[in-house]
């Protein structure tokens, strides 16, 4: 049994079957077009059905998620320990006084190092703030790495 459907197609593409309309079987082309679809998606379906444990998929991917935000917090802290090796004294101790990801990206003295920073490691999205969750991992590592580095000198200067 075959059954009649209504399709909406734009003009141009109505005009150009209209012109081969002698040459072509719509109908069959529509029917095995759709068949190849539903066919993809199906099998789509039964390979993470079957072919995979999808508790062994999840639990991978939320370490892989882990490893980048640890990937995240210790390239910052990284990039802050040797900024704080190269920072005069005075910035250093601004540098301390930031005490959160928004307000130093938003900050008037270091912002723009800040918002170039995000830049060149692409952690600048496109929200209200401009920074979401791995650039704010990254600038609290950081502000960490400024801290780590600030502890350890601190009483010998």
């Amino acid at each position: 049994m075959t059954r009649k459907i209504t399709l909406s197609i734009p003009d141009m593409l109505y005009e150009k079957m209209e012109e081969w309309r002698q040459s072509f079987n719509f109908s069959k082309m529509f029917q095995d077009a759709l068949a190849e679809a539903i066919h993809k998606k199906e099998e789509f379906q039964r390979r993470l059905q079957e072919d995979h444990d999808m508790a062994a998929i999840i639990d991978r991917l939320k370490n892989e998620k882990k490893q980048a935000e640890v990937n995240y917090s210790e390239n910052g802290h990284a990039k802050g320990l040797q900024w704080a090796k190269n920072a005069h004294y005075n910035d250093l101790i601004y540098a301390l006084g930031l005490s959160s990801a928004l307000e130093m990206a938003k900050d008037d003295t270091l912002g723009s190092y800040f918002n170039n920073l995000l830049s060149s490691e692409e952690l600048v999205e496109k929200k209200t703030d401009g920074i979401g969750k791995y650039g704010r991992l990254f600038l609290d590592g950081w502000r960490r790495g400024v801290r780590d580095f600030w502890n350890e000198i601190k009483e010998k200067i």
